[in-house]
């Protein structure tokens, strides 16, 4: 029997590579589910193709467009943000691809673990936001979280069961902006920020990863997956993309997973986990490598990460903050109303305003993610 899939956020970059994964293996895997929240138009063509079970297009102005265009379909189509929480507690889903971006996949996740759904994770926020909450549901309700992030692939790929993590190795590209001093850094454009050097993702994650808060909300993902503390994550910046994560055991022992940068492979492995299933595209050529490289991240010249640490230090509900302030000034910074240099500016005002809780409940995430909002926003 086919392994029925819920992708949320099907029509973006992962949720898009996800479906070819599904397409390449059509006699295993099936599309029962498919989300977006505004892109109406690829989801229709997503339905039509892949023929899933429901749709939901989170955003209301757009149901009666996809209703209308689905209406020959033997398609349900439901809008509305309670709805995808709805779909992901389907009896028929078995696993369910979390790759929204951003605090909006919080709930969606919540509601698939108490459902016991498997959940791939591509949606690092939930994470960040509620790693304590989040690990805990997913123990009482014994539900295993696979990684999809290319990094927590790699690293989830390396253990050894039974053997001690004595340090994670998270690579890092070092983004566009690796070799700008501090000058150039402050008159970066957007342009300038959405040219990633080796991956492409959507804007969101790729300013992220232009201002290093992305590999710093890794780092969060990174202790509540794999159980290890703040100073065993060490952020290695690795231009290439070749390494794609690594961990250290206590022998001294480093073992390295090493690919082209494909997020189909995570993807992929998430939905085949323990077993690997043929996989069409580019292979690692080692002849072809020039140069491995590897530097320490300069947190002066990207405090996001910076930022990110303190926030893993200090624990309770200080990462929400930090994710919230940086989804206001991220959006900011592609609406061109904040420079670059403005966004860490206003996260770390933002980690000074908003009161510290140590509470790890749903209502105080979002009662703190709704005052970081709004406090972020005052200063733009």
């Amino acid at each position: 029997m086919k392994k029925k899939i819920c992708i949320l956020g099907s029509t973006g970059s992962i949720g898009t590579q996800a479906l070819d994964v599904i397409e390449q293996h059509s006699d295993i895997y099936e599309a029962y589910v498919l989300t977006a929240y505004n892109n109406a138009d690829l989801l229709i063509q997503q339905a039509l193709k892949f023929k899933p079970e429901a749709v939901v297009i989170a955003n209301e102005e757009h149901y009666r467009k996809v209703k209308d265009a689905l209406s020959g379909e033997l398609i349900k189509v439901y809008t509305g943000a309670d709805a995808l929480c709805q779909v992901v507690q389907d009896d028929n889903v078995d696993i369910v691809l979390a790759s929204m971006v951003g605090f909006a996949g919080l709930k969606p996740t919540i509601a698939a673990i108490k459902a016991k759904k498997a959940i791939a994770l591509a949606n690092k926020e939930t994470l960040v936001v509620a790693g304590d909450l989040i690990t805990n549901l997913a123990n009482r309700y014994q539900v295993p979280i696979l990684p999809v992030d290319s990094e927590h692939s790699a690293i989830f790929q390396c253990l050894e069961p039974g053997n001690k993590i004595d340090k994670i190795l998270l690579t890092c590209s070092g983004g566009p902006f690796r070799k700008f001093d501090k000058e150039q850094i402050k008159h970066v454009t957007k342009t300038d920020a959405l040219a990633h050097p080796t991956w492409n993702m959507g804007a969101k994650i790729t300013i992220d990863s232009a201002t290093l808060m992305n590999k710093g909300f890794e780092v969060i993902e990174a202790k509540w997956l794999f159980g290890v503390s703040p100073e065993q994550i060490q952020v290695v910046v690795h231009p290439q993309s070749v390494i794609h994560s690594a961990v250290q055991f206590e022998d001294g022992a480093v073992k390295a997973q090493l690919g082209v940068p494909d997020m189909r492979l995570p993807i992929q492995y998430a939905f085949s986990y323990p077993k690997r299933l043929p996989l069409n595209g580019e292979r690692l050529d080692l002849f072809a490598l020039k140069d491995l490289t590897f530097e320490k991240p300069d947190t002066e010249r990207f405090r996001c990460l910076a930022l990110a640490y303190e926030s893993l230090h200090q624990g309770g509900n200080m990462p929400c903050i930090v994710n919230a302030a940086n989804e206001i000034a991220n959006r900011a910074f592609i609406d061109d109303r904040i420079g670059y240099t403005r966004i860490a500016e206003i996260i770390e005002q933002t980690m000074r305003k908003i009161p510290f809780s140590t509470d790890s409940t749903l209502e105080t995430y979002l009662q703190t993610d709704k005052e970081a909002r709004q406090y972020a926003s005052t200063l733009i």
